[in-house]
């Protein structure tokens, strides 16, 4: 495996991947490697012939209260993660190299972006569209891959392609979670033991309201009450959000309707770690229906 730190190299590289015939799967993170990023990049060997993991913590998609000079880092670990999980090529610019002086110009996405993370996190969308469109333009994929984990960021990934009319076939991957069902984040580490057995309760909410889904609940609000029900038996979680909207416009209805595809979402902080998880089932037609979409590995 290469390392690579040069913008113009990359795109070089990836050029002549393209022209000799070769199909290119990209696998962005922000590095401190887990067992679901590693899922993304088995993935992306699946599919392509060549696979690039990028590895660059994106400073414009942190807010000025957030924890960008926390967030965890060790390159010589994700670098033999990468290697030995087949990884072809490792891009790892640095900020300067990403942000040169005089740079000025963002993807900024609307309506999608305006709930949920968007509102409690002003700002991060148009760091993640900026980032992303500069990786894809950097890296040339024919494929990217990214996790389901952070799945409002996928809705904001794929307008993104759509609307600026990238070539490239965005591939979301499902959530890998730990044996309680926590799903698996870098941020994971900051949670002490004592907070760390309480974040299953996550999991547990999200089950919860599946449960209720299959015995016949549609009504929003009272979905929504079964998340917050559960969550609050954690008397330390502090609950951003934790709603079921429709899976592909994040619109709220009153009530969901059978063949609707519906997203629950959660972020919260257990401590001062901010959580996030989400699954997506589709409402049944009648009761005997089984329509809950795969997303636990």
């Amino acid at each position: 495996m290469e390392v690579i730190n040069s913008i113009k190299l990359m795109q070089e590289i990836s050029e002549s991947i393209r022209n000799s015939g070769k199909k290119i799967a990209v696998v962005p993170t922000m590095g401190y490697l887990h067992m679901g990023h590693l899922s993304l990049i088995n993935k992306a060997k699946e599919i392509a012939d060549i696979v690039i993991t990028t590895l660059f913590v994106n400073p414009t998609q942190f807010g000025p209260n957030e924890d960008y000079d926390k967030y965890p880092r060790d390159f010589n670990r994700d670098f033999e993660l990468t290697k030995n999980n087949g990884s072809n090529y490792l891009f790892y610019p640095d900020t300067k190299e990403m942000y040169p002086i005089n740079f000025s110009t963002c993807v900024e996405i609307s309506r999608i972006t305006e709930k949920f993370e968007g509102a409690f996190r002003p700002g991060h969308f148009k760091g993640v569209a900026t980032v992303v469109a500069k990786l894809f333009n950097i890296t040339k994929p024919h494929y990217a891959i990214f996790g389901q984990k952070d799945y409002q960021q996928t809705l904001v990934i794929k307008r993104l392609v759509e609307d600026l009319n990238f070539n490239i076939e965005i591939i979301i991957a499902p959530t890998i979670r730990d044996y309680d069902g926590l799903a698996l984040s870098s941020r994971n580490t900051y949670l002490s033991t004592s907070e760390r057995e309480k974040a299953g309760i996550l999991f547990k909410a999200i089950e919860t309201v599946k449960s209720e889904i299959a015995k016949g609940q549609r009504e929003r609000l009272i979905l929504n009450s079964y998340l917050h029900k559960t969550l609050r038996q954690i008397p330390e979680i502090k609950i951003d959000y934790a709603s079921c909207v429709i899976a592909n416009t994040l619109e709220e209805p009153e009530f969901f309707l059978p063949g609707d595809e519906v997203v629950i979402l959660i972020a919260c902080y257990l401590g001062k770690t901010r959580l996030i998880d989400n699954s997506i089932i589709k409402i049944p037609y009648s009761l005997n229906e089984s329509n809950f979409k795969e997303d636990y590995i």
